[in-house]
């Protein structure tokens, strides 16, 4: 990575670019609804290399608990380890809001995030059976967890 990363909090005015990033990563992408309402109610950040927007993430964090709701890298930036950069800022926002503990939910078929989320301390602690849709109908989704300590 030649240019520096850099964070800062997502705002309404870069939606475009979110959007734009979200449906070209995945086949079920958030909506600008989904990401209108996470304004009001989650972290929501934008992550950059150089001047361009690479990246998003949502974390919900309630006494104590984190949720990772969504992360996103730019498909033609990915695998340049910017995915665990954006791993790594969500989780410390997230102790920086007092959470001793993570929770997501991982597509039982995306063993790239799977990969990252195992690299970075997550355990599957649990399957949710149909929880996401997929092509053919619906899709599990794993659960997983990590304990957050500095």
């Amino acid at each position: 990575m030649s240019d520096a990363v850099s964070f800062r909090p997502m705002t309404a005015s870069d939606l475009d670019e979110v959007l734009k990033i979200e449906y070209a990563a995945f086949s079920h992408p958030w909506t600008r609804g989904i990401f209108m309402d996470s304004l009001t109610a989650y972290e929501c950040w934008v992550m950059f290399e150089g001047q361009q927007q690479v990246g998003h993430g949502v974390i919900n964090v309630i006494a104590g608990e984190a949720h990772l709701l969504n992360i996103t890298i730019k498909p033609q930036n990915q695998g340049r380890g910017l995915g665990l950069r954006l791993l790594e800022h969500l989780m410390a926002r997230a102790m920086a809001r007092h959470a001793t503990e993570c929770f997501l939910e991982v597509r039982a078929s995306n063993q790239t995030a799977y990969r990252l989320y195992e690299r970075f301390g997550f355990n599957e602690i649990g399957r949710r059976k149909g929880y996401y849709p997929s092509a053919d109908g619906r899709e599990d989704a794993l659960v997983m967890a990590c304990a957050l300590i500095d």
